[in-house]
């Protein structure tokens, strides 16, 4: 892939992620990360999405360095950085303030799988960080919120589960691509909303039973996955 082509790809996922109605203003970002190059493609800080172009898209490698572009990166990139190092098989990241999940986060909850829809995407509940200290805080604070979600993660498999709560900061997903990012929080909102529904029906509610929560997901994703259409030669 051509780096050009990657910015519009980004270009493009933001515009998604803003006509979705899951940011408003300028808040939340996508990234795609080019793997063989070593670089990624980020939203510029601040930049309205309605005015974003493709030239906008800033690349920055994974030091952080600029070495695209005429704007600066957004301020979550080292979120972003942090996570594509340590995890080597994503390639884009979606960040938003959608109002069901950051409501989660922002009250420091996982958001339980409570059903089928949640276990189609998420094969676990979906995960909070702890809150930083004051001295993570105060020192290169969004390097480690970034290292805070791969702490979070060190027992989680990131393509299985792919999304965090940022402890009261809001939710990012990721994908094997920036389209695939935004599908994902367009996916956590709702069952957020779903979770949030539930809960106010029954406080207590258990989450789904494993082996249903196995069932779901593994019809959706892995190579026993039957939904949807299988690609079929010409002359089948």
């Amino acid at each position: 892939m051509r780096i050009e082509k990657l910015k519009k790809i980004v270009w493009e996922a933001n515009l998604r992620l803003y006509n979705s109605g899951l940011v408003i203003l300028t808040w939340g970002n996508v990234s795609g990360f080019h793997r063989e190059e070593g670089l990624v493609a980020i939203k510029p800080s601040g930049v309205a999405y309605e005015k974003l172009k493709p030239e906008d898209i800033v690349l920055v490698d994974l030091e952080g360095n600029i070495v695209g572009g005429y704007l600066n990166p957004s301020s979550d990139t080292p979120i972003h950085l942090e996570l594509y190092r340590a995890f080597p098989r994503i390639a884009g990241i979606a960040h938003t303030h959608s109002p069901f999940a950051t409501a989660f986060a922002q009250a420091e909850k996982e958001i339980p799988c409570l059903g089928t829809t949640h276990a189609d995407a998420f094969r676990t509940a979906v995960p909070v960080t702890r809150p930083l200290s004051s001295e993570e805080v105060t020192r290169n604070y969004e390097q480690n919120t970034g290292k805070s979600i791969v702490e979070r993660f060190n027992q989680l498999d990131p393509l299985l589960t792919p999304g965090v709560l940022v402890a009261r900061h809001g939710p990012f997903t990721w994908g094997l691509s920036p389209g695939e990012a935004v599908t994902n929080s367009l996916i956590l909102e709702k069952v957020a909303e779903m979770a949030w529904r539930t809960l106010c029906l029954q406080q207590d509610c258990s989450p789904l039973h494993e082996y249903l929560i196995d069932k779901h997901h593994r019809r959706m994703h892995g190579p026993g996955a039957y939904y949807g259409q299988r690609r079929r030669r010409p002359d089948e």
